[in-house]
């Protein structure tokens, strides 16, 4: 009997994993939402844009400080839990395992979007472009435009922000902090930076029509809400 109750437990476990940690699946793909047919072509390396917003990075190469750089570096991970700052202790992927698989399937959903536009614009980042930009975070050779990270900080901030609207400043500043960290990583223009936040609004705009979205997204809102200690909204 106790090897058949030890048995029983592990089979439970590894069955809730993976519900909640395995094959996350993505909401949409470029084929529901092309961003070739909704963004704009990127600058031409050589155009005054291209130039200026290259200055920008170069000048806040010599400004920028340790707790900036660390700041960036940390926003370099592409989770949700880089909210954690203006959503409380409570915001954390063990109290929150409904949270926690509804934004794997956000993450995939940013990559599944964007990637294959980026593939085809093929903006050089910045460090391709000039020898004297260094990066203060992890170089990537993919297509800068749009930014893939501001995508998906302007998304997960949108959703959560629906789901806690009680901290839809807060949150929102962060998203937006998000994404310009990877101007001060050296790693995006700005304007890649503007078409991840229009790309992020694009797609949250477009997935709250699905209904298997619906779904998660109100389990995991009710679950979040309950772990912040706060009513039915």
């Amino acid at each position: 009997m106790r090897r058949f109750l030890s048995l029983l437990t592990a089979f439970v476990f590894v069955g809730l994993t993976a519900a909640y940690a395995g094959d996350a699946k993505p909401f949409t793909d470029n084929k529901e939402i092309d961003l070739l047919t909704i963004l704009p072509p990127p600058p031409a390396n050589d155009s005054p844009q291209t130039k200026a917003e290259l200055g920008e990075i170069l000048a806040l190469q010599v400004t920028r400080t340790p707790e900036m750089v660390a700041r960036a570096q940390a926003d370099a991970e592409e989770n949700v839990w880089r909210f954690a700052d203006v959503m409380g202790p409570d915001f954390n992927k063990d109290k929150l395992p409904k949270l926690a698989a509804f934004f794997d399937r956000i993450v995939e959903t940013e990559g599944a979007v964007v990637d294959p536009a980026k593939d085809v614009f093929k903006r050089p980042r910045p460090h391709q472009l000039s020898d004297l930009v260094k990066p203060a975070v992890k170089p990537s050779n993919s297509g800068a435009w749009p930014s893939g990270h501001t995508t998906l900080g302007t998304l997960m901030g949108i959703e959560l922000s629906n789901m806690v609207p009680e901290k839809k400043a807060e949150i929102m500043a962060r998203a937006w902090e998000y994404g310009n960290n990877r101007i001060v990583g050296g790693i995006h223009y700005r304007s890649d930076v503007e078409m991840g936040r229009i790309s992020g609004s694009v797609i949250a705009a477009t997935i709250m029509k699905h209904d298997d979205f619906k779904a998660e997204y109100e389990s995991a809102k009710a679950e979040l809400r309950a772990a912040l200690g706060l009513g039915g909204a």
